[in-house]
């Protein structure tokens, strides 16, 4: 959540946009391409909002929904590459916006570089690759079930957009179980919890922290998402609505709920033990 320390800039606040590209049409390639950093804003003690330029600064992003790209730079002699999906639509002409969170320079080469070692006019090199296109809006479903862990977050705002901003249609319905480690690094918390306020019958989300401090003024859940959670909020393995669960962080996560998320063809883990197919399951 954003306090006085920091701010919130305005893509984060911004309404569900329906602004859907086919895969292909992305203005980065398999080549890399460097372009500037414009702006850098801290959104929490370990995480900021990043804007870069674009090639053609007339023209958006144009990537398909819940794609990520690639940022490659030389760092300290050693050349680092990480995939990062951005949370802005492709509405926004010129430019593009990061959510990336700082995990500093001993377990987060890349990511400490962006926050806390490029300045704002600096370079970095983007390139997009057809391994990094995902499922693609419109989705088919009835029920869409998100299981989330921190950064994942970002391809899950990118459907979010999809479907809550296609008013022509009802469905699918979406319920976030939205895991987090405390109240002040909820990633996208302002723009979340509005869009849940703002379409109840299309959006529920449900936040659980895990280290969060006792005596805070935090009065939603906490520990991490279990069986009880996927039972109550989830439909059961048997429902015959149409429905898939979704799933994107970091690799304890997949391991604890799904498997890993390299075996796209199996479950295990708590949804593998009560029941879930490999079809009512993806692995982002």
């Amino acid at each position: 959540m954003a306090t006085a320390k920091y701010s919130t800039p305005s893509s984060l606040l911004a309404p569900p946009v329906k602004a859907l590209v086919s895969p292909g049409e992305c203005q980065f390639g398999d080549s890399l391409i460097s372009v500037p950093l414009l702006e850098r804003t801290q959104v929490s003690p370990t995480t900021c909002v990043l804007r870069f330029g674009l090639p053609d600064q007339n023209k958006p992003l144009n990537l398909s929904t819940c794609a990520c790209i690639l940022a490659n730079a030389n760092i300290d002699g050693q050349d680092v590459t990480r995939p990062y999906t951005p949370f802005s639509t492709n509405q926004q002409i010129g430019s593009f916006d990061l959510l990336v969170k700082d995990y500093g320079p001993e377990f987060g080469t890349m990511s400490y570089y962006l926050c806390s070692r490029i300045n704002v006019g600096d370079e970095v090199a983007f390139k997009h690759i057809p391994f990094n296109v995902k499922t693609q809006a419109p989705f088919d479903y009835d029920r869409i079930c998100m299981l989330v862990g921190g950064t994942g977050i970002t391809p899950f705002i990118q459907a979010l957009h999809a479907i809550l901003g296609d008013e022509s249609s009802k469905t699918p319905r979406v319920t976030m179980l939205y895991g987090s480690k405390v109240a002040d690094d909820i990633l996208g918390y302002e723009l979340l919890h509005k869009w849940a306020q703002d379409y109840p019958d299309r959006f529920e989300l449900i936040d659980i922290l895990s280290d969060e401090p006792e005596g805070t003024e935090w009065k939603g859940l906490r520990g991490y998402i279990n069986r009880e959670l996927v039972e109550k909020y989830f439909p059961q393995p048997s429902d015959d609505s149409k429905f898939q669960i979704w799933i994107c962080g970091p690799p304890p996560m997949y391991n604890a709920l799904t498997g890993p998320r390299e075996d796209k063809d199996v479950v295990s883990g708590l949804l593998g033990e009560m029941g879930y197919s490999p079809s009512q399951v993806y692995k982002f």
